[in-house]
């Protein structure tokens, strides 16, 4: 019967250590994310000092850009979440 034990408490310490593996791996996505920002940030501030009178236009576009970056670091962030509470 301890022999059992151990071998299940074992093997609830490999998953768990699994777990917080897969919850890592989507939280990568922060990363591309910050990165794909920084790159958007920087040619929307290039192309408003080469064209300052489409300020407006590429601000717009800039922004609803930025937000379906963000919106991609929210899921991951959610299924991180799921995997570490729910697992």
């Amino acid at each position: 019967m301890e022999v059992f034990l151990m071998a299940m408490t074992q093997l609830l310490l490999e998953i768990d250590g699994l777990v917080a593996i897969a919850a890592a791996i989507p939280m990568l996505a922060g990363i591309g994310a910050g990165i794909g920002m920084g790159i958007a940030v920087g040619k929307s501030v290039e192309g408003i000092a080469r064209q300052p009178e489409a300020q407006s236009k590429i601000s717009s576009t800039l922004m609803i850009g930025l937000a379906f970056i963000e919106t991609t670091v929210i899921y991951g962030l959610f299924i991180s979440i799921l995997l570490l509470f729910v697992m």
